[in-house]
């Protein structure tokens, strides 16, 4: 299995190998070694991980640390640069000031004499003076500078990804961003030398490390079968800031989808989009990120924590979740926006650190406000805790904005919340809302609006039995479990060990 991240917070990732690994298979997971873990090398049940370093050597082209005379003639080739001449201003100001200071107290003295040392002085600070604003100026057009090279949205830049892409195709992703190489380079030589079986490959940056190590393993002799597992759909992707990359992505992914063997997405609307895409000879099979139903202790003797005791409240104050990745296009702005209407209400965010850069302003929103003191901001617990840990909230809030990857999929919180029985307050994303509304488990509002959320936060806290009783219809709750879905995922890897006339049955 392989995964462009260090594995921890991943709980898709995490259930796969471990539920894999508990069917019979030998599991080997490969992830991203970020340089803070303690561990390179743990078990997840019966499956290895391991953390891969990545040499992040390709994300910077040589012509970046260049000067752009064409772009902006002013700017240094580089920040490092434009760094160094600051300081060196800094330092030669500096340097006069003692010297003037030393020509004052006549600690030293000029062969110019008092008179002329005054005037040789006067003229260095004049000459340093204008220095230093040609120096800035410099500075503020090689910030401009970085931004262009960041972002890749001027004209030049369009013209030449249209050229690239027009006459290389989907090889384009060469020249618009080779640093996807890097984990090529870095997972492709472990991969060979454990020579699977099956390549189990999460999301597209190792779809194409997966299709080449396939590839290697076939020139070699060795039937090796292909996994690709779409976490989202590509084109649909906004949030990158540099405009090259979406399009160098996409290309890429289109170059190597066709080297997979079988292919398993999150939703059936992504299935759906994914087959008409790439021209998949079949609709993938559909694996939910849905909680486990083991119970919670099940690696750990370690209790779950209490989430209201970390917040620092009792039992009967009303309190609202949001559990997942913190940015901005989920939304959780309303939730504090809301809070001024929402009296005595409490929210608390659950998110990867509780120190990142969205979290503080959310907080400094909320001061603001004056509902500080209602706001709270917790770290991750681990997957197989998160359901229990959850069930002491009162409402779980999904409050994302309409973007294409968020119309089309179930995401991972929504199962979360439902098997934790919270009562949802839900964006009107089109396959959630529809969800909702059909099962009766929660309220749907307009997506952004601080109004209609409050509506909906008011109408659930006013009868959330009204909503919880939709998790008591037999047999809701069955299919959202992961032990469903790796059945799934086992039936998948044994078809493909059965089509390379191995007829293993695990």
């Amino acid at each position: 299995m392989l995964v462009d991240n260090s594995v921890h917070g991943d709980s898709r990732v995490q259930k796969q190998a471990a539920s894999a690994a508990a069917a019979g298979w030998d599991v080997v997971l490969l992830g991203k070694y970020s340089g803070k873990e303690e561990e390179t090398v743990w078990m997840l049940g019966e499956a290895e991980v391991r953390l891969i370093g990545v040499k992040a050597k390709m994300s910077t082209r040589p012509k970046d640390l260049r000067g752009a005379p064409m772009r902006r003639p002013l700017a240094y080739p580089s920040e490092r640069v434009a760094d160094f001449r600051l300081q060196q201003v800094k330092a030669w100001r500096a340097d006069l000031r003692v010297r003037g200071a030393a020509l004052k107290t006549g600690e030293d003295r000029s062969p110019l004499g008092s008179v002329g040392g005054r005037v040789w002085l006067a003229a260095r600070r004049g000459a340093a003076r204008a220095t230093g604003r040609w120096v800035k100026l410099r500075m503020r057009h090689t910030k401009k500078l970085r931004t262009i090279r960041r972002t890749r949205s001027t004209p030049l830049d369009r013209a030449t990804t249209a050229f690239w892409l027009t006459t290389m195709g989907d090889r384009a992703w060469r020249r618009l961003d080779p640093a996807v190489w890097d984990f090529e380079l870095a997972y492709g030589p472990v991969i060979d030398e454990l020579r699977p079986d099956i390549i189990h490959a999460n999301d597209f940056r190792m779809l194409g490390v997966g299709a080449r190590a396939k590839l290697r393993a076939r020139a070699a002799g060795r039937r090796v079968s292909l996994v690709w597992d779409a976490h989202e759909y590509l084109p649909g992707v906004r949030s990158w800031a540099n405009q090259r990359k979406l399009p160098a992505m996409v290309a890429y992914e289109r170059e190597h989808a066709k080297y997979a063997d079988a292919v398993v997405t999150v939703s059936g609307g992504l299935a759906d989009l994914l087959q008409r895409t790439h021209r998949l000879p079949e609709r993938p099979a559909v694996v939910l990120n849905a909680p486990e139903a083991a119970d919670a202790s099940r690696f750990t003797d370690l209790p779950v924590p209490d989430l209201r005791a970390l917040c620092g409240i009792g039992p009967d104050v009303p309190l609202l979740v949001y559990s997942g990745l913190a940015a901005r296009q989920r939304g959780l702005d309303i939730m504090v926006d809301g809070l001024p209407e929402l009296s005595g209400v409490h929210v608390v965010f659950v998110a990867s650190h509780p120190e990142l850069p969205y979290i503080l302003r959310l907080m400094k929103r909320a001061e603001e406000l004056g509902v500080r003191d209602r706001v709270h901001a917790l770290p991750y617990v681990p997957h197989w805790q998160v359901v229990s840990f959850l069930s002491t909230a009162d409402v779980g809030v999904i409050p994302i904005h309409h973007w294409p990857n968020h119309e089309i999929a179930l995401i991972t919180k929504f199962f979360e919340y439902s098997h934790a029985r919270l009562p949802l307050v839900v964006s009107d994303v089109r396959t959630m809302a529809e969800v909702t509304r059909q099962t009766g488990q929660g309220e749907v509002f307009e997506a952004e609006n601080v109004e209609d959320y409050v509506r909906a936060v008011r109408a659930v806290l006013d009868a959330p039995k009204r909503y919880t009783a939709a998790y008591e219809v037999e047999g809701r709750l069955d299919a959202w479990v992961w032990e469903a879905q790796a059945e799934v995922l086992d039936g998948v890897y044994t078809r493909l060990m059965r089509g390379a006339g191995d007829g293993r049955n695990p």
